[in-house]
């Protein structure tokens, strides 16, 4: 693939709660002008966790933009100067009450690279057990629940598990599985 030939003529930011929205004016190889705009993301973790039992803990949780109750993975943005790996331990333990001591990274992707800078740090904790009580901010109120691995694979063969960066971790956990 050839280099990008592209140059920002200017640029323009408007920050809208946690989002950053940016407005490029691009000057194209051609010498035309075309405007992207984009969401910049603070970087985030997803986390596949199972337990001893091998069951994978699922949360339920209403989300207001779809006006639905969503079956995902524990997830969450990471904080200022912390490592994705720490996140991903803070997150487990606040969303579900659970900790691992195994861990293992699964890379990390770009959900929607043609719009968004997110990038997302996909984790698998093994032998996840709980050792207290959810530490939920006051906008979130989520249900755990540990689901059979045949059973959750049925939730994403019916189309009733659509947690993106959940998809993705599920699909490097299987990926790493088979080789």
């Amino acid at each position: 693939m050839r280099r990008n030939d592209w140059k920002i003529s200017q640029s323009s930011i408007t920050q809208v709660d946690r989002f950053k929205i940016t407005i490029d004016e691009v000057l194209l190889a051609n010498k035309e002008t075309q405007n992207f705009s984009y969401i910049e993301f603070t970087e985030g973790v997803c986390i596949l966790a199972i337990t001893p039992e091998q069951k994978i803990i699922t949360l339920k949780q209403f989300r207001h933009p779809l006006q639905s109750t969503e079956i995902e993975f524990p997830a969450g943005m990471i904080d200022d100067n912390e490592e994705p790996m720490v996140a991903a331990e803070r997150e487990l333990l606040e969303e579900t009450g659970y900790q691992s001591e195994h861990w293992q990274s699964l890379d990390f992707f770009y959900p929607s690279p043609g719009s968004t800078t997110e990038k997302i740090h996909l984790f698998l904790a093994e032998n996840a057990k709980k050792i207290s009580n959810q530490q939920l901010d006051e906008l979130e109120n989520i249900e755990v629940e540990e689901v059979e691995i045949k059973d959750f694979s049925h939730l994403v063969e019916k189309g009733i598990f659509r947690h993106g960066a959940g998809l993705a971790c599920w699909a490097r956990y299987l990926s790493n599985a088979n080789n």
